[in-house]
């Protein structure tokens, strides 16, 4: 039974995303990209259908174990960019560790405004990372690991759906600048919509995305002790 589950969710989740692609193509918009839309999409179906997420996940799960595979799958295009890469090595790694910084600091800040509590501050504290990443580091810190991956999923879909208003707000027009922002702020989802840009671009995020991870992971026990 779990076998005949899992193969639907996962032929549901496959069809919706494909679906999605299809809606983006015709109607380009921040808000139709196919991550965001196969996540409403899919969300809605779970509650009409009253389809309890555990059993949703059956399938889910299997997919989660092709995003190792996917990851290693980057290296191609790192490997096809480096000599670009090697280049530009310092302004990376300036880049990407401000970006890991600000991500870390005007979370907690905000949050701290608005009066949250501190679970929820350890939590929201690594939601430019990746989610085993934000997990880890949210646990150490005695927050709430399940909100901190929510908190990840948040940043990543938002990133992606305001970078073309913060792109023309600060005129950010290289690929260099804009992989960079997105690998920082929005982790995987945004290296997706970084390589769907262009091959530089999304080498570069995926260097942000793995630069910023380490960084958040040494930089926020010390942060989130001082500021707070």
């Amino acid at each position: 039974m779990n076998m005949v589950t899992g193969i639907l969710a996962i032929i549901l989740t496959v069809a919706v995303y494909f679906a999605a692609r299809s809606i983006h193509r015709k109607f380009t918009s921040p808000f139709t990209i196919p991550i965001f839309l196969s996540t409403i999409f899919i969300i809605i179906i779970l509650i009409v259908f009253q389809v309890p997420y555990e059993t949703f996940m059956i399938g889910g799960g299997w997919i989660n174990q092709l995003l190792g595979p996917a990851v290693v799958a980057l290296a191609y295009p790192l490997y096809l960019q480096r000599r670009t890469l090697i280049k530009m090595a310092a302004p990376l790694l300036i880049g990407i560790t401000a970006g890991a910084v600000v991500g870390v600091v005007s979370g907690l800040l905000l949050a701290k405004r608005a009066g949250f509590e501190e679970a929820i501050l350890y939590s929201i504290t690594t939601k430019s990372v990746t989610i085993p990443v934000a997990m880890a580091v949210t646990e150490t810190l005695g927050g709430i690991t399940s909100l901190a991956a929510v908190f990840v999923m948040i940043a990543g879909i938002g990133g992606v759906l305001m970078q073309k208003s913060v792109f023309q707000l600060f005129r950010l027009q290289t690929h260099i600048g804009r992989g960079i922002g997105l690998g920082s702020g929005s982790h995987a989802i945004g290296t997706a919509e970084a390589m769907e840009n262009s091959q530089l671009e999304g080498s570069i995020s995926t260097i942000a995305m793995v630069i910023s991870a380490v960084v958040v992971s040494l930089i926020t026990p010390g942060l989130v002790s001082w500021l707070l």
